[in-house]
């Protein structure tokens, strides 16, 4: 095996000790949360495509003040949103009865709530002038200029793929480390066209083809909840593992009530694929919300992330109310396999699991 694409290789290319990677997961990863990660020897992760740069600044330092080892920042490259303000009329009056269920109204207007990272030339100065040891793309890459310059600062390109395609794209561009999402992982499919075909493939089979195809390390992404899944991807050519869905319900995760809540019932066992939510497909716990898109046609749907504008108002609409089924409740098909505890726990379990210890016990 081409020693760029071991897992010896990538732990000393990212500077870590374990093939473990937190995934980013804007709004729910915490800077404690990332700290902790990387200080038992994994790769701490925030997902910042949803911030301003002074909140970037913000988070960092947090991070900073409890760490001083690698982190991930990631950052959403979608293709800036294009207003169409017929669509979002008709999809405000669409959404107009599950406003009145809380007896509320729609809004007047949606729009975009946030740049993309690729007209985001203040996030791109910022990114530079913290250094993180990773940055990571989602949902496609940058421009050829900003990835050599990423890169001229010594910093480290992760980007997903869902395809082998969109791998080579990224490869191609500069980007050193392959983050390979499968269909089973929890929220926004990293796919650089949401409206492209889908071949929807999992896991292992992702992992196996772009570890044959590729010479750069595979992190492979999506169901795997606990040390026997990270062991697993590992044996199958993968450098490391991403979990998501794992860190949901750690202490320092900031999953609300709700959301934690879903992910210990049986909406867990019952994960649905959705745009109605944000306006881009992701992996959902089964709940109103999702219930409610299940007939909607994906062309009813404005363009990602304004559509994510009218979904986070009906959220707070039925929250207001008690009703907690309309959030962005985002997790994987490992959903029932979550667990409690703090994030430093879950790392030791995790490790010990993959090297073959399996001492787990129930800490919810």
């Amino acid at each position: 095996m081409n020693t760029c694409g071991s897992t010896a290789g990538f732990l000393n290319l990212i500077d870590v000790q374990w093939p473990i990677v937190q995934a980013p997961m804007a709004g729910t990863a915490t800077p404690a949360m990332a700290a902790a990660v990387s200080n038992m020897g994994g790769l701490g992760s925030l997902g910042i495509g949803a911030m301003t740069p002074q909140a970037v600044m913000q988070a960092v330092a947090s991070f900073r003040q409890r760490s001083g080892k690698a982190l991930n920042l990631n950052v959403f490259c979608h293709a800036p949103a294009v207003a169409n303000t017929h669509q979002e009329l008709a999809w405000l009056d669409k959404l107009a009865p599950e406003f009145e269920k809380f007896g509320g109204t729609p809004p007047k207007a949606i729009g975009e709530a946030y740049k993309s990272f690729v007209e985001d030339d203040e996030m791109f100065s910022t990114i530079l002038s913290l250094k993180p040891k990773v940055v990571s793309f989602h949902f496609g890459i940058p421009c050829d200029a900003w990835i050599r310059e990423l890169r001229r600062y010594g910093i480290v390109l992760f980007a997903t793929a869902t395809s082998l395609s969109e791998a080579q794209v990224a490869v191609k561009a500069g980007v050193q480390v392959i983050v390979a999402q499968g269909y089973e992982a929890g929220g926004h499919r990293g796919v650089f066209n949401p409206d492209a075909e889908d071949d929807q493939l999992g896991t292992i089979a992702l992992t196996r083809l772009l570890r044959k195809s590729l010479n750069v390390p595979i992190i492979a992404a999506g169901g795997i909840m606990d040390g026997q899944g990270i062991a697993a991807m590992i044996r199958l050519g993968a450098s490391a593992a991403q979990l998501g869905t794992a860190f949901i319900a750690a202490h320092e995760s900031a999953a609300d009530p709700g959301h934690r809540s879903a992910l210990f019932s049986d909406a867990a066992h019952h994960t649905v694929m959705t745009r109605v939510i944000s306006g881009r497909p992701a992996r959902c716990l089964s709940n109103c919300f999702t219930a409610f898109g299940r007939d909607i046609h994906p062309q009813a749907i404005p363009a990602y992330p304004i559509a994510y504008d009218a979904g986070k108002a009906l959220n707070a609409a039925a929250r207001s109310k008690g009703e907690l089924g309309y959030g962005a409740q985002w997790a994987g098909q490992g959903a029932p396999l979550a667990r409690s505890m703090t994030t430093e726990n879950l790392m030791s379990v995790l490790i010990d699991e993959m090297n073959g210890g399996n001492t787990y016990v129930n800490h919810k």
